[in-house]
């Protein structure tokens, strides 16, 4: 049985066996080339605050948030903490904190905010001396 060729074996019109490996390929450098930049950002973004110097200004906190990802089914879920301060010059700068900073923060609490570039350092609050 000459010219007799069986579908899906060593055909010229298996494109599976041509295709998968290059969208294999692919889908890998994107994978590593994402995982680079989310890391590359992050050094210089942690380089750039270094670089930053350390300020501390008037500030009132404005607002906070939270944001959860994850919790479905089985899975464990993570909260990220965010506070935004209004400093004198009206400008607003939103800072990620600790659950512990977030829980002890109120809208509304003014103080002293210190901060490097976007690094949030602390928040101390004015004491007010109430009488009764």
């Amino acid at each position: 049985m000459e010219g007799f060729e069986e579908p899906g074996f060593g055909g010229s019109g298996d494109l599976m066996f041509d295709i998968v490996p290059i969208f294999i390929g692919a889908v890998f450098v994107i994978v590593i080339s994402v995982f680079v930049i989310v890391i590359v950002k992050g050094i210089s973004q942690w380089s750039s605050n270094n670089k930053q110097p350390v300020r501390s200004v008037a500030a009132e906190v404005v607002t906070k948030r939270s944001e959860v990802s994850g919790g479905s089914n089985d899975t464990s879920a993570s909260t990220w903490y965010y506070v935004t301060f209004e400093v004198e010059s009206g400008d607003r700068m939103e800072f990620h904190v600790k659950a512990q900073e977030y829980g002890t923060l109120v809208e509304g609490d003014k103080g002293t905010l210190t901060f490097q570039g976007t690094r949030y350092l602390g928040f101390e609050r004015n004491r007010q001396s109430h009488s009764l």
